[in-house]
């Protein structure tokens, strides 16, 4: 990592309950949660966002949050949020076989239309050299409603906040899934 965690001891008292939990269902306090303690105001802004895009009661389906969260941190070379993300994905579908497949989403078969057309979208805001068109935005509408379409454009605002943080700090992966073989070139 390029700046590094402080001891526990050291965060102000009101954050160890959430170490606490992240300890309790992870097995050990995550290096990205260490990192943005440092600034406990921005801690908190960035875990109350979180909570919103990623509860249950999202209008977007939990395989699809993390197909996109998948994608957003392959193309962010966040080593960290490819694990984590693909961890969930893999427990949420079911098997590995959407895991290690985000980047050629376009030629295959496993992904459907409205997948198809998340991944563009997740793409087209994440890449720089990419703007979001029109016509992308009508391709949404035929699977989502604007509130759903708001909501997949927090999810993917919130992922490249998330996995460019994590990124350029160079958190680690911690180990919860085999990483894709693209991100292999980030270490």
């Amino acid at each position: 990592m390029r700046v590094f965690e402080k001891p526990l001891r050291r965060y102000p008292w009101y954050l160890c309950s959430f170490f606490w939990s992240q300890e309790r269902k992870y097995g050990q306090v995550l290096k990205p949660a260490l990192l943005w303690a440092r600034a406990p105001k921005l801690f908190f802004a960035v875990a109350t966002l979180y909570g919103a895009v990623d509860r249950r009661s999202s209008p977007l389906d939990p395989v699809l949050r993390s197909l996109v969260t998948v994608r957003v941190s392959q193309m962010n070379w966040c080593r960290f949020c490819v694990d984590i993300n693909s961890a969930a994905l893999a427990k949420r579908a079911g098997s590995m076989a959407k895991v290690e497949a985000p980047e050629g989403w376009r030629d295959s078969n496993l992904f459907d239309a409205k997948e198809k057309a998340a991944l563009d979208y997740a793409e087209a805001m994440t890449d720089s050299n990419r703007r979001v068109s029109d016509q992308l935005v009508d391709r949404l509408r035929e699977f989502f409603d604007e509130d759903g379409i708001v909501e997949l454009t927090g999810l993917i605002a919130f992922q490249n906040l998330s996995s460019k943080f994590n990124s350029a700090l160079d958190a680690p992966a911690p180990g919860f899934c085999r990483l894709p073989s693209d991100t292999s070139a980030a270490d």
